[in-house]
């Protein structure tokens, strides 16, 4: 049910300095990026605060470099422009896949990666590839800046560890020469859906071995996680698929699952094995390792 928008303090900054001047001043306030969160929350009535911080204006913050090991992206760049950009295409392509799959063009034209973190959705999106590639965020305030390990920034449903003077500024996610990357999302329709399940994979294979390999999975706990006890048994053993549906089958000892109107937590439980199943042997092929009869 959407109520009449509520009254509030408009600001808009037009730097970063200005930004995180603001907020140590403010009481009660919310940071507004997109905006395609936060306005349908204010209409709904899930928060009434006194103050909105518009920091969609400050331009230091869109960008996509190439560092060569490294790949930053600011938190103000928009979800299309992630999609577009031939860097995540061609080495974080697992990002990519995750956001192409989010809402309309219309919705990715507007949101934000930074946005989508900051929501802390248990369903976000960027979450699991970001926690594959273990990625950093980048948090500023006027006492300086620090950053946060993504598999350390979601507390719960929409609780980060950001203190609340602080703005996420930038994605900072290592580059994995070798590995292969992959996201697979369930929802209700082929588009413009929240998830009901979704993974992001890397393997990385060695002499017919587990290098290395990462799951994550969003909208099957309070928060996004990742399957470390899968992961465990997969790492150091052969590539073949009787290990692969064994180690698939482990994620659900890291998932908690709750049924609500878009899936029951049975149903969600045994896609999250299917879709970690077929998200590795996608990420074996992308990092060109075929098994045999697959």
């Amino acid at each position: 049910m959407f109520y009449r928008m509520p009254e509030f303090n408009y600001f808009r900054p037009r730097s970063l300095k200005e930004a995180t001047d603001l907020i140590t001043r403010l009481e009660d306030f919310k940071i507004l990026a997109g905006g395609t969160d936060l306005l349908i929350d204010l209409r709904i009535g899930r928060y009434r605060p006194k103050n909105v911080v518009d920091i969609s204006g400050i331009k230091e913050l869109s960008y996509i470099v190439d560092e060569g090991g490294i790949i930053r992206i600011g938190a103000l760049t928009k979800l299309q422009d992630i999609v577009e950009s031939p860097v995540v295409r061609g080495k974080l392509l697992a990002l990519a896949e995750a956001v192409e799959q989010m809402g309309s063009w219309q919705v990715r034209c507007m949101g934000t990666v930074g946005g989508n973190l900051c929501n802390a959705s248990p369903a976000a999106d960027t979450a699991p590839p970001l926690m594959v590639y273990e990625a950093r965020v980048k948090a500023v305030s006027t006492r300086g800046e620090r950053e946060i390990p993504i598999t350390k920034f979601f507390k719960g449903p929409r609780e980060t560890e950001l203190m609340r003077d602080e703005i996420l500024t930038e994605v900072i996610i290592p580059y994995i020469d070798g590995a292969g990357t992959a996201t697979l999302k369930l929802g209700r329709r082929n588009a413009f859906t929240l998830s009901v399940v979704a993974v992001s994979t890397l393997a990385k294979v060695s002499n017919g071995r587990f290098e290395d390999v990462r799951i994550a999975l969003n909208a099957v706990a309070p928060r996004p996680v990742r399957a470390v006890r899968a992961e465990e048994f997969l790492r150091g053993r052969e590539v073949c698929m009787e290990v692969i549906d064994e180690g698939s089958k482990l994620v659900v000892k890291d998932i908690s699952p709750v049924s609500d109107v878009r899936a029951t937590a049975e149903y969600r439980r045994d896609m999250s094995v299917v879709l970690t199943h077929d998200a590795l042997l996608k990420s074996l092929r992308r990092a060109g390792f075929a098994i045999g009869g697959e």
